[in-house]
């Protein structure tokens, strides 16, 4: 899909909104025949950096639309209480929109929370609100409060067929992103092609360890995605050869360009992918998406 003539802005109005609930697939109903190959389990995967702008919701939003392009079942589990997720993917997070707080806080359903994404087929998002903001102090009296999520997904996934389900991280290791590394299997880490690249990947890597150690042996490091690179300076290229050298197995094939499409995006409440499907940034993504569903099948 190209740009639509008349794409929509996203709206900053607060409002009371009640979604519907939204229609996830039932486990027992078989599978109808995609693109891209199924992983034999859900992949739960949590892109998560300490370094701020190196887009991790970008990476997050576009390789969800990506899979389920592909035919898959795609969930985004938007854990920022800036709802940057919510926002790229075009639904409703305003005050009064229940999604994640309500999961995590109340240990309520996610399916009852979920929305789908308006623009692409066999994509659900669990939106964040700026209640999410006051999780932190209340998840402290919360018993087993570092698992809240991984018990929400666990019956999630026990009743619903999900393919693929990423959680977009807020910007710092408090309890929300302590949730999610705990829920996760993979860690996927998006590192831009610029100064200070792998700065905060160490000490991100040092609090897996330490997550492994405690509470989630399953953890592992998977991915490693390349973002903003430009082949026309010597700077990205000799970042993304560093990364490779770190990370020679993780690190994806496909690097994501600088584009002045992907940051236009959000803006209009769409991925690159369904905002402007012929850009480089979009397509790179979806080779992207390709790519880590092509890995996940071996």
């Amino acid at each position: 899909m190209t740009q639509s003539t008349a794409p929509r802005r996203v709206a900053y109005d607060t409002v009371e909104f009640t979604p519907p609930p939204a229609e996830l697939p039932d486990a027992s109903v078989p599978r109808e025949t995609s693109v891209l190959p199924a992983p034999d389990s859900p992949r739960v995967i949590v892109i998560a950096n300490q370094k701020g702008g190196v887009g991790k919701t970008t990476t997050a939003v576009n390789l969800a639309a990506g899979l389920a392009r592909g035919g898959l079942n795609v969930l985004v589990i938007d854990l920022d209480p800036q709802g940057n997720a919510s926002t790229a993917l075009g639904v409703e997070h305003e005050a009064g929109v229940s999604g994640t707080y309500e999961v995590l806080i109340d240990g309520e359903a996610i399916e009852r929370h979920v929305q789908p994404c308006p623009d692409v087929d066999g994509l659900w998002v669990l939106p964040a609100t700026i209640d999410l903001a006051g999780a932190e102090i209340a998840l402290v009296d919360k018993p087993g409060r570092e698992s809240r999520l991984l018990r929400a997904i666990d019956r999630l996934t026990a009743r619903h067929r999900i393919d693929y389900i990423f959680i977009d991280c807020p910007p710092s290791l408090g309890l929300l992103t302590l949730n999610a590394l705990v829920a996760a299997q993979e860690l996927l880490v998006p590192i831009q092609c610029e100064y200070y690249a792998l700065e905060g990947v160490s000490q991100l890597l040092r609090t897996i360890n330490l997550v492994k150690g405690s509470m989630n042996d399953r953890l592992r490091l998977s991915t490693v995605v390349l973002t903003m690179f430009d082949g026309r300076t010597r700077l990205s290229t000799q970042v993304a050869n560093e990364v490779r050298t770190h990370f020679p197995t993780e690190t994806l094939t496909t690097a994501i360009p600088r584009s002045v499409r992907v940051s236009e995006a959000p803006s209009y409440g769409q991925t690159v992918i369904t905002y402007h499907q012929a850009s480089a940034g979009a397509q790179a993504y979806l080779a992207a998406a390709e790519e880590i569903a092509r890995r996940g099948a071996k």
